[in-house]
């Protein structure tokens, strides 16, 4: 293992991880900014967005510099744990972005995609980040052509989402409660915890904070677990090893028996704490729903434009998750294990996806579910994908638990 490759490629995916950061901030600038005509809007407007799409194809070359570092220095394609899986979902999130954004030269996009790509990379960040080597199971080469192709996929689904939520934002009437209200205010609450989360890891890795427990982890072993935020929530019967910190205040319960649960059952609960508060304070001091602050910002923005990115970005990916979710899967299930389909947590989840956006594709070509009612099949999808990537690890223990470490 080369550990200068490995230090190298740590700073590079930090890079990248900023120069995301400041890409956000000059697409806010574009829908934000209070001028004095429409032609000065269009020039601060396109003046911003080259910047902010120039800093994120940048960030993107440091992010895939990081991936290949990685690679060599480490033997093996950077794709084995949860940190290194997520940190390559957020590059081709915004390799997605990227593309969509070619097509249609929408720099409002970025508003929604680049803070995600910066959530998924904060997520990850509450992972191990430290190479370990292969277990026989990954020693293959479907390895590459399965992960990498659903996280293409995956990745393009969550710009189909962004577009979608955009679509929904600018649509519906925040003069008058509905279903419609409430349940985007929903949504914009739970991307205010994972901000909220991803504030709260900045800060305690910052501080270097560290604390420990003994517990009984989900194969029955002895196993010391180290959080990274304060313990709200301990381990299932567990002892805490660094006294000098605060205690938890509940126990994680019994029957969550995904790998490490304990320690993603504390980063939720925070998420949820940290984001109910901010969304608390934020509806004070607007005085009004967040959708109704955040639909000006839309307002020059044609709404078939939105569903058309949303359904084209969703067409794309479709596919590219079929061949690396099920196709590239199941051949490596037989070789891995001797059977195509086990009916293993994440080969379910993997298949419910499919069929959800195979649903979506048949209402849309058939049915005519364009506009509002496909915008929120696209919210939907994304929030499967995610309850897959967080719920199941933290819940269920299966054949594929050694990706949740």
């Amino acid at each position: 293992m080369n550990e200068t490759l490995i230090s190298f490629s740590s700073t590079s995916l930090l890079t990248a991880f900023i120069l995301y950061l400041v890409s956000t901030v000059f697409f806010v600038f574009t829908v934000t900014g209070r001028t004095k005509s429409a032609q000065e809007k269009q020039k601060i407007k396109q003046k911003w967005g080259r910047l902010g799409f120039a800093l994120t194809t940048v960030g993107f070359i440091l992010h895939a510099a990081y991936y290949i570092m990685r690679w060599i220095g480490q033997g093996h394609a950077p794709v084995s744990s949860m940190f290194e899986f997520m940190s390559f979902l957020a590059m081709m999130t915004v390799l997605g972005f990227i593309i969509i954004y070619n097509m249609y030269k929408t720099t409002t996009l970025g508003v929604f995609v680049l803070p995600l790509a910066v959530t998924l990379l904060g997520w990850a960040s509450v992972f191990d980040t430290t190479p370990q080597p292969l277990i026989p199971a990954l020693q293959s080469h479907w390895l590459k052509l399965h992960v990498s192709t659903v996280a293409l996929g995956e990745g393009l689904f969550a710009v189909g989402f962004a577009a979608g939520l955009m679509y929904i934002i600018r649509t519906v009437d925040q003069n008058k409660s509905s279903w419609h209200t409430v349940t985007l205010e929903w949504c914009l609450a739970s991307i205010l915890m994972l901000v909220g989360f991803i504030a709260l890891v900045i800060t305690f890795s910052a501080l270097d904070y560290e604390v420990q427990f003994n517990y009984i982890n989900e194969r029955g072993q002895e196993q010391v677990i180290t959080y990274a935020l304060p313990a709200l929530a301990g381990p299932y019967q567990g002892e805490q090893l660094t006294p000098e910190r605060m205690s938890p205040l509940i126990e994680t319960p019994s029957w969550m028996q995904g790998r490490d649960a304990p320690r993603k059952f504390n980063t939720l609960v925070w998420s949820v704490l940290c984001g109910g508060v901010m969304y608390l304070l934020l509806r004070l001091l607007a005085r009004k729903r967040l959708g109704a602050v955040i639909q000006p910002w839309l307002a020059d923005l044609k709404p078939s434009m939105l569903d058309e990115i949303s359904y084209r970005a969703i067409v794309i990916a479709f596919p590219i998750f079929t061949l690396g979710g099920l196709v590239f899967a199941m051949i490596w299930a037989e070789e891995a294990w001797g059977r195509f389909w086990g009916w293993d947590p994440k080969e379910v989840w993997a298949l419910i996806t499919w069929l959800f956006y195979a649903a979506y594709l048949h209402l849309r070509l058939t049915k005519g579910w364009e506009g509002l009612k496909s915008a929120w099949l696209a919210v939907l999808g994304f929030v499967i994908i995610m309850f897959n990537l967080v719920f199941v690890n933290l819940v269920i223990s299966g054949l594929h638990s050694y990706v949740s470490g």
